[in-house]
C-alpha cells in the first residue's frame, strides 16, 4: 500500500469537511495562483487558513502598524536607512495566530534531517521561514521527494531544493493547529497603541520607535548638518528616494505604510480611527514618493499628529 503523505491527508481532510470530490478538494488545497494581497505575511496566513479570515483582520491581530527608523553608518560606505512601518519587533505571524486564538507551535532546528522529519510528519499546512531574511512561505504538504509550496501562488518543488533554501539559516517552522477561541481584538489593539506611544524595547533604542521615531525622522529630514539627509545623501539622493518607496510601500509593509490596511481592520471590528488611518496612509504614500526634505518633514509631522489622535480614540 502506498504510504499516506501529508499532502494527501490535507486533501482528504478537506473532502471530509466539505463533501467535495478528491479532484475538487485537491484543486482547492493547491489553490489557484491568485494575486498576492496587500502585505505578503498577512496574505500568506489568510491563504494557509483557507480564507477563514480576512487579510485586514489577520494584519490587525498581528498588531498591524508600527514605526521604526534607523540610519546605519559605516566608515568608507554610504549610510543606509531603514523604516519598518508595520508592527515590530514582535513576530508578525505568531502574534496574529495568538490573538486569533489559533493554536500554533514555532520550532527551530539546525538539523536538516530533523527539519525534514518535522515537515513530512506535519498534519496540516505549515509556514517555513526561508533563508537569512526568514521569508515566510506556506508548505501545503510533501509527497515522496516533492514538496507543495505556496508563495505567490502554488507550485511543486523538489524537496532537496526546498531544504537547501530553507537551511540557509535555522530551519524555523510555524505549525498551525485548531481554532480554540474568539479573537482577542482588545489585546491586539492595546499592543499597537502601546508600541506607538512607547516604550517598545525598554532601552535607549526606543527613541527610534513609534511616535518618537517619527519625530526623529522629521528632525533628520530638516537637519542641515551632518546628521541631516541633505548632507548624508548629497551624492546619492536617488538612493533615499528608492528606500523611502520600498520601506513605506513594499518591504514588510502594505501600501501607505500599512495604515489603510489597518483602517480596514478597525472598520471590520467596529472601532474608531478608520478615517484617521486612511488619511495618514495617504500622507505616507506621498512621503514614499520623495521630494523636498522640509516638505517631507512637514508631512511626517502631519501624519504623526493624525495618528496620535487616532490612538487617543482607540485608548479610551
Amino acid at each position: 500500500m502506498t504510504e499516506q503523505k501529508s499532502f494527501k491527508r490535507l486533501v482528504r481532510a478537506r473532502m471530509e469537511r466539505t463533501g467535495e470530490s478528491y479532484t475538487t478538494a485537491r484543486r482547492h488545497v493547491l489553490k489557484d495562483a491568485r494575486p498576492t494581497g496587500l502585505m505578503h505575511d498577512s496574505w500568506l496566513l489568510r491563504e494557509v487558513l483557507d480564507d477563514e479570515w480576512s487579510e485586514a483582520m489577520l494584519a490587525g491581530l498581528a498588531g498591524g502598524i508600527g514605526f521604526m527608523y534607523f540610519v546605519f553608518e559605516y566608515k568608507g560606505h554610504t549610510p543606509t536607512m531603514t523604516i519598518v512601518a508595520r508592527h515590530h519587533p514582535a513576530p508578525f505571524i505568531p502574534t496574529a495566530l495568538m490573538h486569533a486564538g489559533i493554536a500554533h507551535e514555532v520550532t527551530s532546528t539546525t538539523s536538516a534531517r530533523k527539519a525534514e522529519q518535522q515537515l513530512r510528519s506535519a498534519d496540516g499546512p505549515v509556514i517555513c521561514l526561508v533563508g537569512k531574511e526568514k521569508h515566510p512561505v506556506g508548505v501545503l504538504g510533501t509527497d515522496g521527494d516533492t514538496v507543495t509550496v505556496h508563495n505567490h501562488g502554488t507550485h511543486q518543488q523538489p524537496l532537496a531544493e526546498f531544504m537547501a533554501s530553507w537551511g540557509q539559516g535555522k530551519h524555523e517552522m510555524i505549525s498551525i493547529g485548531e481554532h480554540r477561541g474568539e479573537p482577542d481584538v482588545a489585546a491586539a489593539v492595546r499592543m499597537t497603541c502601546e508600541h506607538l506611544t512607547g516604550p517598545v524595547l525598554g532601552n535607549n533604542f526606543d527613541v527610534n520607535f513609534g511616535f518618537s521615531g517619527m519625530r526623529r525622522f522629521a528632525e533628520q529630514l530638516r537637519d542641515k548638518g551632518k546628521k541631516g539627509w541633505a548632507q548624508r545623501w548629497a551624492d546619492d539622493p536617488g538612493f533615499v528616494q528608492q528606500r523611502l518607496h520600498d520601506c513605506l510601500e513594499v518591504e514588510y509593509t502594505a501600501p501607505g505604510a500599512t495604515r489603510p490596511l489597518y483602517a480596514e481592520f478597525l472598520r471590520e471590528v467596529g472601532l474608531p480611527g478608520v478615517q484617521e488611518f486612511q488619511e495618514s496612509g495617504r500622507l505616507w504614500s506621498e512621503i514614499a514618493r520623495g521630494g523636498d526634505y522640509d516638505e517631507l518633514a512637514r508631512k511626517v509631522d502631519e501624519a504623526r499628529s493624525i495618528e496620535e489622535r487616532a490612538i487617543r480614540l482607540l485608548s479610551r
